[in-house]
């Protein structure tokens, strides 16, 4: 059974800056430039009728496309760092959809996430990298900053069990642009056949 998420793609130019920041790390797992993504609500395991119900929910998000900038890197784990994050500069839009997502899934029974939304893209997962270590490498790249991009979409991903995460499927993809313009993977299909 897939793993589902909603979230946004990450443009190939910010990507690009993204792939810069990999190495100099001992013990860092840097994620494949192909699989960086911003996750915007974890859905987990479901079963194929549920994903349809998710899907079916979210073709009612009608919200304007925005802009959303890269900036600032941190570490997930203070005496133990286990990730490498990107952060997101201050996005009053992103904070909006995400809440609308997770009000949905809420909605549809999904389990909370018992975390709070941080808004970041996985750059690496860690492995016996000591907090020292760490701090070096966040302290030699704090000023990171991607130029500003678009966001004209939100998606539906899964992923399959793998050590480090992905590779990353795009299930359904849903347009911001405020006009109802829904994007399915094939017309007349329900989604749970393509998750199998």
């Amino acid at each position: 059974m897939p793993r589902l998420f909603t979230a946004l793609e990450i443009p190939r130019d910010a990507a690009l800056s993204l792939s810069l920041l990999r190495g100099g790390l001992p013990g860092a797992r840097w994620v494949d430039v192909e699989n960086y993504h911003l996750t915007l609500r974890f859905i987990g395991d479901v079963e194929g009728h549920v994903a349809d119900d998710i899907a079916d929910a979210l073709d009612r998000v009608h919200r304007a496309s925005f802009t959303l900038a890269l900036s600032g890197v941190g570490a997930f784990g203070q005496k133990k760092p286990h990730a490498i994050w990107a952060g997101v500069s201050a996005s009053p839009d992103l904070v909006a959809l995400q809440a609308e997502i997770d009000r949905i899934c809420h909605r549809l029974g999904v389990p909370a996430d018992p975390r709070k939304f941080m808004p970041h893209v996985t750059l690496a997962r860690l492995r016996n990298s000591s907090p020292a270590e760490v701090a070096r490498y966040l302290s030699a790249r704090g000023n990171f900053s991607t130029l500003p991009f678009r966001v004209g979409r939100f998606v539906l991903m899964s992923s399959r069990d793998s050590v480090g995460g992905g590779p990353y499927v795009i299930e359904e993809a849903w347009p911001l642009s405020g006009k109802d313009t829904r994007q399915q993977p094939e017309t007349g299909r329900e989604l749970s056949q393509f998750l199998r």
